[in-house]
């Protein structure tokens, strides 16, 4: 199989525009992977697409989880500065869902010690999807290597 890790842009329509070109454009219904905001996306392209997803210590309900943090943020892989704005969190509500569209299609794989985001609120959030919740780990989620072939599978 392979595997896509594209760049995105911090502005939220964009990134998820390029998600959704990727998605077109791709030659067999992809298997969308993301972690932390890249879960929170991961579960609109499923929503939209009818596509399989892995969400990894998910954002639930992104816009209300990042709304303390408007204002000046530095890129998370690299030094870029850029002003996180109230039209960052409009674009992310637009994506906002109420709860899974295909739940079935959705795994959550979610560790308790994730010091940034709530982790019983994507349980919770997740409850009709498949979840497998480990003890401890971090929001980096400690375990990829050992759960990269069940993601493969999933």
């Amino acid at each position: 199989n392979e595997w896509l890790c594209p760049d995105l842009p911090h502005q939220p329509a964009e990134a998820f525009a390029q998600l959704c070109t990727l998605v077109e454009q791709a030659e067999t219904r992809p298997k969308i992977v993301g972690s932390s905001l890249g879960g929170f996306y991961a579960t609109a392209l499923s929503a939209r697409y009818n596509l399989k997803a892995v969400v990894i210590n998910p954002a639930v309900h992104a816009p209300l989880v990042l709304r303390s943090e408007l204002g000046l943020q530095t890129g998370y892989y690299d030094d870029t500065q850029y002003e996180f704005t109230q039209q960052h969190l409009d674009e992310l509500q637009a994506l906002d869902l109420l709860a899974p569209v295909y739940p079935e299609k959705i795994l959550l794989m979610q560790e308790t010690g994730d010091e940034v985001l709530d982790w019983q609120a994507a349980v919770d959030y997740y409850r009709d999807c498949h979840q497998l919740v480990f003890r401890g780990g971090d929001h980096g989620f400690t375990r990829f290597k050992d759960v990269i072939e069940l993601i493969d599978r999933f």
